[in-house]
């Protein structure tokens, strides 16, 4: 044999020619030409050291070694068409436009570099994302994928939990060198807190650790969890953040390891409807793999 394998171009055309009992025959049901054909079967018979047809009048009949190898050459086929329909499905999975949405913290610290790896590993898939701290964008169709702190309760929705998110508290070096480190939680109540302006989680998540936290104790509060980030990175005082913010911040360190402060779980979700959809499903995989290394920070 002058090659350890065939061209899969010769073993169609001689698939061809062995169902159509002639090269005419062959080079219709391929669009080919009659000479190219010929020519790919004298090749593969140099391959192969064989004759693989006797020419006739009427056409040509395969030769012994025709027969040997023709269950093979139409496995080789089928596994070409199979191979085909992979590619063509993996080429749909791969382009298009996905619309995700999340809140508006996760929008600026949790997803950006999923996102950014997503985009080298899938250059065709176009992604828009939403930044919104409303649960109702999937529902309205306004984005196909959500991001969510709470789990989806309709049942048009399809969810799956990804983790829970650590809550940290977390302070800049620059708060500490002025206030001191905390060492034990009650120390808390001697510090500048951040906290929110009308949100109670965190006076709810004190008093469940028995800590008399009021109001009063935060110095600095909103309800805005892009600026209270910028509170704790500016040196502002201690805030309570998702662990997955904190290396983000330069500067900013985690504080009061046994503070045990309730995490957020962290769900993906989807419509029932377009799960289906190749691109989508593809962008939905590719989250729920990298997502929960993302949140434990």
């Amino acid at each position: 044999m002058a090659n350890d394998g065939f061209d899969w171009t010769l073993v169609r055309s001689f698939v061809a020619v062995l169902d159509a009992g002639s090269l005419m025959g062959a080079a219709r049901q391929l669009g080919a030409q009659q000479p190219t054909l010929s020519r790919h079967i004298a090749e593969l018979e140099l391959q192969l050291g064989t004759p693989l047809f006797e020419r006739t009048g009427r056409g040509v009949v395969p030769t012994a070694a025709a027969l040997a190898i023709a269950d093979a050459a139409r496995q080789m086929e089928d596994g070409a068409g199979a191979l085909a329909r992979a590619l063509a499905g993996q080429r749909e999975a791969t382009t298009g436009t996905v619309r995700i949405t999340t809140s508006q913290v996760a929008a600026v610290w949790l997803l950006p570099p999923v996102l950014a790896a997503l985009q080298q590993a899938e250059p065709g898939i176009q992604i828009e994302l939403v930044a919104s701290n409303g649960l109702s964008n999937l529902l309205r169709r306004e984005a196909d994928i959500a991001v969510r702190m709470v789990r989806p309760a309709q049942g048009s929705l399809v969810a799956k939990k990804l983790g829970d998110i650590p809550i940290v508290a977390a302070a800049h070096d620059s708060y500490l060198a002025r206030a001191g480190a905390p060492r034990q939680p009650d120390d808390l109540l001697q510090h500048r807190l951040i906290g929110f302006e009308r949100d109670p989680s965190l006076l709810r998540g004190f008093a469940a650790l028995g800590l008399p936290v009021t109001r009063a104790h935060f110095a600095l509060r909103t309800d805005d969890q892009v600026a209270y980030g910028q509170l704790v990175a500016a040196g502002a005082g201690i805030g309570f953040v998702a662990a997955y913010n904190v290396p983000q911040w330069p500067g900013v360190r985690t504080l009061l390891p046994t503070l045990k402060v309730p995490p957020l779980p962290c769900w993906l979700a989807v419509h029932r409807e377009i799960r289906g959809s190749r691109v989508v499903r593809r962008v939905y995989d590719f989250l729920a793999a990298a997502l929960p290394a993302a949140l434990a920070g």
